[in-house]
């Protein structure tokens, strides 16, 4: 076999490897996430008569998350969370909607023992919570600041598609102070606490995928 001839053979395949190299990858640069789950409001403590059960539902996630690399990346997602009364509370119902910007770290590096197909993240990353009342106490409205750190178990079903496990906590930045509770009722700028389920899924492609 000629020179010239191992030469293109040699390049041929080096373009072949690149471009699967490059499409099993690119399944992990974009991808969206949809999740459905329970949440925790957590007040401040003080015993005003207002407190929430310790499940609520539902909690709604949605993403948009990019990797740089193999384990380190970017995401924003939007959550809805919808709480109400325990049945030794005074009534009321709550929605708390975030929105967070987050790095996302994925651990699979690290965490060689797991099976091939699992890997774990963790995301943190600051963001904006919007608590509203219902009812009776729909003007106690606030927007503040939050601070949100959480852990998902990942499983791959196939190139393109996972299904993950979050637990996150959205701690709140805001000073504390709350609407006048004799004069205007329940009003809520605490923390969240949330657990979902959902499905994690490849928004950049695998034309070149076995």
């Amino acid at each position: 076999m000629g020179i010239k001839l191992k030469y293109k053979l040699f390049l041929g395949l080096l373009v072949i490897m690149c471009f699967k190299t490059f499409s099993q990858r690119a399944t992990e640069q974009w991808k969206g996430q949809v999740a459905l789950g329970i949440n925790n409001p957590i007040d401040n403590g003080e015993n005003d008569g207002y407190y929430t059960k310790y499940i609520n539902i539902p909690s709604v996630n949605l993403g948009l998350q990019h990797m740089f690399s193999e384990s380190l990346g970017a995401k924003l997602d939007v959550g809805f969370n919808r709480s109400r009364n325990a049945d030794s509370s005074l009534e009321f119902k709550l929605n708390y909607t975030r929105i967070n910007a987050q790095m996302v770290f994925n651990s699979k590096d690290l965490l060689t023992f797991l099976p091939e197909h699992m890997w774990v993240v963790a995301h943190a990353g600051p963001g904006v919570s919007f608590t509203n009342p219902l009812g009776n106490f729909a003007n106690n409205k606030y927007t503040y600041l939050n601070g949100l750190a959480g852990v998902e178990l990942h499983y791959r079903l196939s190139r393109e598609l996972s299904i993950y496990g979050d637990v996150s906590y959205a701690l709140s930045l805001s000073n504390k102070e709350k609407y006048n509770l004799n004069v205007d009722g329940f009003s809520f700028n605490g923390d969240l606490i949330y657990a979902t389920f959902g499905l994690s899924f490849s928004l950049s492609g695998c034309g070149y995928c076995n």
